[in-house]
């Protein structure tokens, strides 16, 4: 098993719904082809930008299978296997590593508030029962659970947990990590306006839905940090900035299926409740698309 099998630019697809409410498989497969092909190091369906808590154990199913199909080893793929109880996230974990799955991505949900014996009960559970790599996902806004450094490091203890997503968007924390776990920790980036900020922190990879708008600078932002020229890897991150904090204050869903439809890709649509972008917000979404392709043709 490889303990840390991704680097890079993780992409995160949206999961697309026809009129009926029913997932398009084939679309979702298209945008998987524009994520691969525009050159991202890695695939992660099931995540908050595929609005996996909204879905059913078939959906899931479904697009976990469409993944591996589209995919074809091609990249690693992390699947988001997240549920309120241990049972469900070992069966999703399960049925992702049966699938053909590279790691798995869990974030503890919680309704009432959990402890940290309990969290790590889960984790060594779900990890007990398979045997691909975990990524911890440390993200209090969705989750409702924010894990210390201190249990960030009780959870890598548990020999499958060997990455950690951290989502916060305290850039001390992952200077903290990084201190605490040492550089061999392999910690990624899930706060997209801090992209830059965490690769100097030491994040091995990005975790992000940008790379459906905007996947060259999303790479050349990692290519220019990997080639240690922080002058050029500014540059490359101020041109994206600004879409990177929108996507985020927006809702990453709603904006990046609005970015996809403006792009002629098509985003498709939604599971209720949720709803597209307002028409104000998606002429502003245009701007800033339309502003970044000027200078990419510069």
């Amino acid at each position: 098993m490889n303990q840390v099998p991704f680097k890079g630019v993780i992409a995160y697809p949206v999961t697309p719904f026809d009129n009926n409410e029913n997932i398009d498989i084939p679309l979702f497969k298209k945008q998987l082809e524009r994520l691969i092909t525009s050159g991202s190091h890695g695939i992660a369906p099931l995540g908050s930008t595929g609005v996996m808590p909204y879905l059913n154990d078939t959906e899931k199913e479904a697009l976990a299978e469409a993944t591996m199909q589209q995919v074809a080893g091609r990249v690693p793929t992390l699947v988001g296997v997240s549920n309120l109880t241990t049972e469900r996230t070992v069966y999703h974990a399960q049925f992702a590593e049966k699938a053909g799955a590279t790691a798995v991505m869990i974030i503890p949900m919680s309704y009432w508030k959990l402890t940290d014996d309990e969290i790590v009960k889960h984790y060594d559970t779900v990890a007990s029962k398979i045997s691909i790599p975990i990524m911890a996902y440390n993200n209090p806004a969705t989750g409702g659970v924010d894990m210390s450094p201190a249990l960030l490091k009780r959870l890598l203890e548990i020999p499958n947990v060997t990455m950690i997503k951290e989502s916060t968007g305290d850039i001390q924390r992952m200077h903290y990590l990084r201190k605490e776990l040492g550089e061999g920790v392999a910690f990624f980036n899930g706060s997209n306006p801090l992209a830059l900020s965490a690769f100097s922190a030491g994040a091995k990879g990005w975790c992000t839905a940008a790379p459906n708008l905007i996947p060259e600078l999303n790479i050349a932002l990692y290519d220019a940090v990997q080639e240690n020229d922080l002058e050029k890897a500014q540059r490359i991150f101020y041109k994206q900035v600004d879409l990177l904090k929108f996507i985020v204050a927006k809702g990453l869903p709603r904006s990046i299926k609005a970015g996809l439809d403006i792009l002629g890709v098509g985003g498709g649509g939604f599971k209720s409740p949720l709803k597209p972008l307002g028409e104000n917000e998606i002429a502003e979404l245009d701007r800033i698309l339309s502003s970044i392709q000027s200078e990419l043709a510069v």
